[in-house]
């Protein structure tokens, strides 16, 4: 969990100081009077500066006027023992000037840009402690996300900063932004008046967001986000991806549209509309870790990146350009060296017989795949012939198919724990995350209890242990429900983070 903790950074009366500090370094400027007691910025550092002499009842005053009470000044100041400054230090300030007149401090400040810049000149949020995704795309199958804002751009990001931005409401008296990084109305915060509207900066990780205005008390969605969800308790609150993908199709500028088309939206040639730039096509999406294949559609014709890149075939004499997020995983088959050809298929890629050509090697064939947190299936192709991974123990039985599919856990997120059973000799792991398979989530014995690691979704999930080949419930599970063989199955929720 990070800081949440949020500081107003002194804009009143920072121009001033600032023109000092452009003619003056931090020690001439902070070098006179007993009871200095400044806030201020320079060349995107922020400094503190406090005379050793001031008294308490001014530096109480200073601290409570920019909010700065989690960083226990007064220890700093008055204490000598270079001990007393590492929790500062742990927070990113750094020690510029520690004499016996007075202590200087400062701390890098990102994405303020130009100061003239009124969406900069703002409240900014540092690792806010409900910034995190909301929604892990790696646990809650969220493939991909695209803003649709109406009468307003999207909003502004610089690095991980957001500037959400509410149009009008000039003569509220208040308006506050809550949403699931704010941990709604707990921690919502105060969002700043400009000439036409009201906006707060907030440092946000790539993912899915729920939020909503508070304005003058009265809860409201964002009216020109297209985007909303109902959260399952009847309220609605709008949509935010925070995107991570940049999709250029440079040329075409006489077209009338384009479109972006691929693997993350199943395909569909109207869903993502990109817009134009003074040469060619663009646009933002937010992606899931993995291999994403694409093209474009551009008046109607689907047209591939022309950009030279990495590709893969599209089973139609052609090719799809190809977008990775995250690290590879390296699948290897030992062995088959007389085999013409290796394809690796799998859930990964709708089992495209056609795409994931191995590379030969002396000890056999392998071919690294990006691919994001989950539960995968997957075969290779030898020469026509479909085989499991032989030095892969997990699998998954599809008795509707009469085969047997290698089973890869790619970042496991939760572990399964049977305790006592000591005397068992073999403990396996079935649910429906893999298809019910006995005899394939063989359990480790960790001291008394028997454990098992495995990525699961967000949702329910149903369960059972099978322990010297006996199905069992989980007896430190509360929670089952009945099945169609007249016995029980243990359930777990997953919730989001």
């Amino acid at each position: 969990m990070r800081d949440g903790r949020h500081r107003k950074m002194g804009w009143v009366g920072v121009g001033l100081l600032v023109s000092l500090f452009l003619l003056a370094s931090p020690a001439r400027v902070f070098s006179q009077g007993r009871n200095v007691r400044t806030y201020t910025i320079k060349n995107g550092r922020m400094y503190i500066a406090l005379s050793r002499h001031i008294d308490k009842a001014q530096l109480d005053s200073f601290i409570v006027q920019y909010d700065l009470s989690d960083l226990d000044l007064p220890r700093a100041l008055y204490s000598r023992s270079p001990k007393s400054f590492k929790p500062l230090n742990k927070m990113g300030w750094r020690m510029d000037i520690d004499n016996n007149q007075m202590v200087v401090i400062s701390k890098a400040m990102i994405g303020l840009g130009n100061m003239n810049d009124p969406a900069k000149r703002m409240t900014l949020t540092e690792d806010h402690p409900n910034s995190d995704d909301l929604f892990p795309s790696e646990n809650d199958n969220l493939l991909f996300g695209f803003n649709r804002f109406v009468g307003k751009f999207p909003f502004a990001v610089t690095d991980s900063f957001v500037t959400f931005y509410v149009k009008g409401h000039t003569r509220a008296r208040e308006v506050l932004l809550a949403g699931s990084f704010t941990n709604w109305q707990n921690q919502a915060v105060r969002m700043t008046s400009t000439d036409s509207g009201w906006i707060y900066v907030i440092k946000l990780h790539p993912g899915k967001y729920w939020y909503k205005f508070i304005i003058d008390g009265n809860w409201t969605i964002d009216r020109e986000n297209n985007l909303s969800e109902d959260d399952g308790r009847g309220n609605t609150n709008s949509v935010y991806f925070k995107t991570n993908a940049v999709f250029t199709l440079q040329g075409f500028v006489s077209a009338r549209d384009a479109f972006l088309a691929g693997s993350f939206n199943d395909w569909n040639p109207g869903d993502l509309p990109m817009y134009r730039t003074f040469n060619g096509w663009q646009i933002h999406l937010y992606l899931a870790e993995g291999t994403h294949t694409y093209k474009f559609i551009v008046d109607g014709k689907w047209v591939e990146d022309p950009k030279d890149g990495d590709r893969l075939p599209d089973g139609h004499k052609g090719f799809n350009s190809v977008y990775r997020i995250g690290k590879p995983h390296l699948f290897v088959l030992n062995g088959y060296n007389q085999a013409k050809s290796v394809v690796l298929a799998g859930s990964f890629n709708q089992w495209k017989p056609y795409e994931l050509f191995m590379h030969k090697t002396a000890a056999g064939w392998e071919l690294p795949y990006t691919i994001g947190p989950g539960n995968y299936e997957y075969k290779f192709l030898v020469d026509g012939k479909w085989i499991p991974d032989p030095a892969n123990p997990l699998f998954v039985e599809k008795k509707e198919a009469n085969t047997r599919n290698s089973f890869l856990i790619i970042a496991p997120n939760h572990t399964f724990r049977l305790q006592g059973f000591e005397h068992a000799e073999r403990v396996y792991l079935a649910g429906d995350f893999n298809n019910w398979t006995p005899g394939a989530l063989h359990m480790k014995r960790v001291g008394d209890d028997w454990v098992f690691n495995i990525h699961l979704s967000v949702g329910k999930h149903l369960y059972k242990f099978i322990v010297d080949g006996k199905w069992i419930k989980d007896p430190d599970d509360p929670l089952w429900e009945g099945n169609e063989f007249g016995t029980d199955n243990s359930v777990i929720w997953i919730e989001h983070n």
